[in-house]
């Protein structure tokens, strides 16, 4: 396109075979000179590197050297181009001396080139394609991973139109034109009235990209693609990694002719993509999370409006389920009574349950308290059957409340509590002694402490009977 040659002709063709054969030539070229220095890679004179005990040949040498003479071949098949015929030229040469280099000295690589396709890695290197991609398009916009879009304008316009001989005033309405409209055709305007873009028929084929614009008729058909491929996958070494647009339009059969033709033109592998076949796609030519138009009609309408109240309904359910849910007791429930007394303070504890017998809420009565520390343990009771309900588990209120130190503390007639820290404490250990399962025996003093014979107390308690 900056050279103002279409990419799909044979001088387009013939650049592109060219800057491949003299890269790949001059890599083997390169290849070689190391090989004088540190040696062929392994297995070019000994097959049997890679573990095969009985290979065809006793080394690589003649294979790797009939590979090198079928690339320099190929040159005599690059499409002959008045203008860059220097370049065929320097392709001979490169490949001859590759050639002549390797005879001598061998090769330190096996294979020195792929074409790697455009993708991110564009972004990286400053430039609208890599490889022998065409551009997507030249407006397009990229749908980001968090969100939103960005719109990628091609940046090889203006030097493809100043070869083509357009002047710097003309460059500046096409580009604006392009900037508008997101093509270099003319468009229809909303009046029905058509609107210039500026650029000359006969040049419309130099701008065409791989997708047709969203205004625009016009798009690159995949055997240029594959012709494009065919021209420089003779000076490969590997393959060429690249996608070859079809369509929205395109059938199966396209799909399969494609492949079809891409066997009988001698390529090593091809990747086909068609345009809007997949509901989101990294690069689209409208500002829209797809790649092709939708219209509603009068049969999808129905299903677009029950997909909407889907949508609605998934939203209202997640909304519900990101707050918490309270399981409350039923209104008849059986509980179970205690009654504590911590250092002369005594009180009543009610534990209301769930039908499975775990607790689900706490009352705290204090006998002879004033006010203070009666609605203190008020609320503490509120609190925590409010955490019950919520599901916090009781092993946590627990181990986060059991011995918090607080007067009144003291003496308590619970065998298993025999001294409280605070009548909160008592509580909680009181608890976790009914409904935690090992909570007892790990905390209880009666299940710590060993009893001890007493010398001679049976034979007093048999003499008394």
């Amino acid at each position: 396109m900056s050279y103002g040659l279409p990419y799909d002709s044979d001088a387009g063709r013939a650049l592109a075979g060219a800057l491949t054969a003299i890269m790949t030539g001059h890599a083997y070229e390169q290849s070689a000179e190391i090989s004088s220095i540190l040696g062929p890679f392994p297995g070019y004179r000994d097959a049997r590197c890679n573990g095969v005990s009985k290979p065809a040949r006793k080394d690589n040498v003649d294979s790797t050297l009939g590979v090198i003479k079928l690339h320099r071949e190929a040159v005599e098949s690059i499409q002959p181009s008045h203008e860059f015929h220097y370049l065929k030229e320097e392709a001979r040469r490169c490949w001859d001396r590759a050639l002549q280099g390797g005879t001598k000295s061998g090769y330190r690589n096996a294979q020195v080139t792929v074409l790697a396709p455009t993708g991110t890695i564009a972004f990286l290197m400053d430039c609208d394609t890599t490889g022998v991609e065409p551009d997507i398009a030249l407006v397009k916009y990229k749908v980001l991973a968090g969100g939103g879009t960005l719109k990628i304008v091609n940046r090889t316009v203006p030097e493809g139109l100043r070869r083509l001989g357009y002047s710097e005033p003309e460059i500046q309405s096409i580009e604006k034109h392009i900037s508008v409209h997101d093509t270099i055709e003319d468009v229809t305007g909303d009046n029905g009235e058509k609107i210039p873009s500026g650029l000359k028929p006969e040049h419309l084929p130099v701008f065409d990209c791989a997708f047709k614009a969203h205004k625009g008729r016009r798009s690159i058909h995949y055997r240029a693609h594959l012709g494009m491929m065919a021209a420089a996958q003779p000076f490969i070494s590997g393959a060429i990694s690249k996608t070859v647009n079809l369509p929205n339009e395109a059938t199966a059969g396209d799909i399969r002719q494609a492949y079809i033709d891409a066997w009988r033109m001698g390529l090593k592998c091809v990747a086909i993509y068609r345009d809007g076949s997949k509901r989101s796609q990294p690069l689209n030519t409208k500002k829209t999370n797809e790649g092709v138009e939708k219209t509603a009609t009068a049969d999808t309408a129905p299903l677009e409006n029950r997909v909407k109240d889907l949508e609605s309904e998934v939203q209202r359910l997640r909304s519900e389920a990101e707050q918490p849910l309270r399981k409350r007791l039923p209104d008849t429930r059986m509980a179970i009574n205690h009654k504590f007394d911590v250092a002369g303070h005594e009180g009543y504890m009610t534990i209301g349950l769930f039908n499975d017998g775990k607790p689900g809420e706490l009352f705290v009565t204090m006998a002879k308290e004033g006010s203070t520390i009666g609605g203190l343990m008020d609320t503490i009771g509120a609190l925590t059957s409010m955490a019950l309900q919520y599901g916090v588990p009781l092993e946590s209120l627990v181990k986060k409340f059991a011995f918090q130190r607080f007067e009144p503390s003291g003496f308590t007639k619970n065998p298993d509590i025999r001294n409280a820290s605070s009548i909160i404490d008592y509580v909680f250990r009181w608890m976790g002694n009914q409904f935690i399962e090992g909570y007892r025996d790990a905390h209880s003093p009666q299940g710590t402490q060993t009893e001890l014979e007493i010398p001679g107390l049976l034979d007093e308690l048999k003499k008394k009977k």
